[in-house]
């Protein structure tokens, strides 16, 4: 089972090896799509999570026992194509090919399946066509 999340760490957790413990102890392999991680600050990882089911839930319990905040992703990714001038920069940023540009008309494509909501585009968009849902 796949499960995308994003964690937050209170300044104490930052340095604690999460990822390792997440594969060591309950066999949950992670996937880290984005990273604000910095020495006695808040950090925030956004995570792919793999593994058994039951594997995952306890690895979800274990960390928010360490006071890390878990929540499931929900959000996705929303371009007004009204506003959107196809000028391909969120392209630029996409780690998963979710955003191209069609080779024939030059026109943004965006496949949601692709999409793991790390949100790279939103700030690369010149013109702010790409948002979130809250």
């Amino acid at each position: 089972m796949k499960k995308r999340v994003t964690l937050t760490f209170p300044r104490r957790a930052v340095q604690m090896p999460v990822t390792y413990r997440l594969a060591k102890d309950f066999n949950v392999a992670t996937n880290i799509i984005r990273a604000q991680v910095a020495p006695n600050q808040v950090g925030k990882l956004v995570v792919e999570l793999l593994g058994d089911i039951d594997e995952m839930d306890a690895a979800i319990e274990w960390m928010r026992s360490q006071d890390i905040t878990v929540s499931l992703a929900s959000r996705e990714i929303l371009i007004d194509e009204e506003s959107c001038v196809d000028c391909g920069l969120c392209t630029g940023v996409c780690p998963t090919q979710a955003l191209i540009l069609d080779p024939d008309t030059y026109q943004l494509k965006f496949t949601r399946s692709r999409c793991v909501v790390c949100e790279q585009c939103i700030p690369a968009c010149p013109v702010q066509a790409i948002s979130t849902n809250f």
